[in-house]
């Protein structure tokens, strides 16, 4: 199963989703449904922007449990 970690990532750095969404221009909606573990697919885009604003590599977001 694929796992993302958004929920930890933001805890560790005192972010906010709000914070989040308005730094890559996703909207909250979708990050949202990321962070729950509901999406069923991302861009490559999308990651980048997220790793780029938190700091972290793919791996670090995203894990196979």
């Amino acid at each position: 199963m694929i796992v993302i970690r958004l929920a930890e990532l933001l805890d560790e750095r005192g972010m906010t989703l709000t914070e989040l969404s308005a730094e890559v221009g996703l909207t909250l909606a979708n990050l949202s449904i990321l962070k729950t573990g509901k999406a069923k697919a991302i861009r490559f885009s999308s990651l980048e922007a997220i790793c780029e604003a938190l700091d972290c590599e793919p791996g670090d977001l995203i894990d196979r449990e």
